[in-house]
């Protein structure tokens, strides 16, 4: 890319960016919502339904660095195009197939197209809006992230009404079972990709001949980065970072229920809801603080910041406990824009490749969970969710030992 090509500003694209995070959103967390439900219309057991999250967060595991060869051989508008197409595709298979095992794919095929979109999105973003601009603008993504995590819930509450229902069965005759209410959301997802479908080929995509920085994928990238322990350390700080957020959100209903016997099935959903809300609002107060300091600080409190909310609402009163997780969604909304950000800024070339390495650690999200999941039974939950302090000091430490060469753009 020439110096003039890598000055420009695309905001077209940046916004689509954006719409795309929102989707990602929305399709990721709707599950926490709808996970209850699911059980039920298909008389699953705890360890059955525990298997709905993993299947949908390995396929990071399996799908982030071939989609960056993906991302090598075709352009992002190809890629963008086929991952909708296949959204499209595996909802609508899913909704005229309701089964657990159709819905055990589907949230796999999901999680793929997931993992495609997070490669391409992340440098798309580094590029239309400019380095310097990187960290700001991965935080306003997360702001637009947390909120469809908080809208989603209230989308299923409005689908599954019985007015909704009604309409919906009048437009889709045959289509949602009347004991399958929330199958609905799948249509929606299925219709809200065909829009984007069509957003993205109305939306012109600048013509850049890509240069090493800006490849994905090649052999001799990843072979490259296989040797820089950037690469390595980084990932585990995207692995720490999901882990924890999906640990905390997939289990404090639970906690709340067993340790602060909150029965009520409203005070569980109300704090996930909270979580997000919070994790929104944190990334709005997140935007002004990257402008005014650097943002391995900002890593810094924040991880601090977490640990004390954690402990809070692990070994407060109960009233402590739902204050403090959704304040742990507060804390932790900028740690995913600032570790990627250091992350791509930390190496000279082949940020693609690195994306798709970095964002295979989103398969964190599956695996502490389980280990949470495994410790209370073992021990109990409180023990269990006290451990998830380990990936937040890793995180922590990402704030002392990161070597950024290009450090955020702020008013100083």
């Amino acid at each position: 890319m020439t110096q003039t090509q890598s000055q420009s500003r695309y905001p077209q694209l940046v916004l689509l960016v954006m719409i795309v995070f929102f989707v990602i959103s929305f399709i990721t967390n709707i599950l926490n919502s709808i996970i209850v439900a699911v059980k039920d219309s298909f008389e699953l057991s705890l360890s059955a339904a525990g298997f709905l999250p993993f299947s949908f967060f390995i396929a990071y595991a399996v799908m982030s660095i071939p989609a960056g060869f993906l991302a090598e051989r075709y352009s992002s508008r190809s890629l963008l195009t086929g991952s909708f197409g296949v959204i499209v595709i595996s909802c609508l298979t899913f909704v005229l197939n309701p089964s657990y095992l159709y819905f055990l794919g589907t949230l796999f095929v999901l999680g793929l197209c997931m993992a495609v979109l997070q490669v391409i999105i992340n440098p798309m973003l580094r590029f239309a809006g400019g380095e310097e601009h990187f960290a700001f603008n991965s935080v306003l993504a997360q702001v637009v992230f947390g909120g469809a995590s908080f809208l989603s819930p209230w989308l299923y509450m409005e689908l599954v009404k019985d007015q909704t229902y009604q309409f919906i069965s009048s437009v889709f005759p045959g289509w949602i079972p009347e004991n399958l209410p929330w199958l609905s959301l799948y249509v929606f997802f299925a219709l809200l990709a065909l829009v984007i479908l069509g957003v993205i080929r109305m939306i012109p995509f600048p013509k850049v001949e890509k240069s090493d920085q800006e490849q994905v994928g090649a052999i001799s990238a990843y072979r490259e980065l296989l040797l820089n322990r950037w690469a390595y350390l980084f990932f585990l700080g995207i692995f720490a970072y999901v882990g924890f957020e999906q640990g905390v959100g997939n289990w404090m209903a639970e906690y709340l229920r067993t340790h602060h016997h909150y029965t009520e099935d409203y005070i569980g959903s109300a704090t996930v809801s909270y979580f997000w809300a919070m994790l929104t609002v944190g990334s709005l107060i997140g935007l002004l603080l990257l402008k005014l300091f650097d943002s391995k600080k900002v890593l810094l409190m924040s991880s601090f910041a977490t640990i004390i909310f954690l402990l809070s609402a692990l070994y407060g009163p109960a009233k402590w406990a739902l204050v403090g997780f959704p304040a742990i969604g507060f804390s932790i909304s900028v740690m995913w824009s600032i570790i990627f950000s250091l992350g791509l800024n930390s190496v000279k070339h082949h940020h693609g490749a690195l994306s798709g390495i970095l964002c295979t650690g989103i398969a964190g999200g599956a695996i502490w969970p389980l280990i949470v999941g495994f410790l209370g039974d073992w021990l109990s939950l409180q023990f269990a969710m006290t451990v998830l302090i380990l990936p937040l000091v890793y995180i922590m430490s990402i704030g002392i030992w990161a070597k950024p060469l290009i450090r955020n753009k702020t008013l100083r």
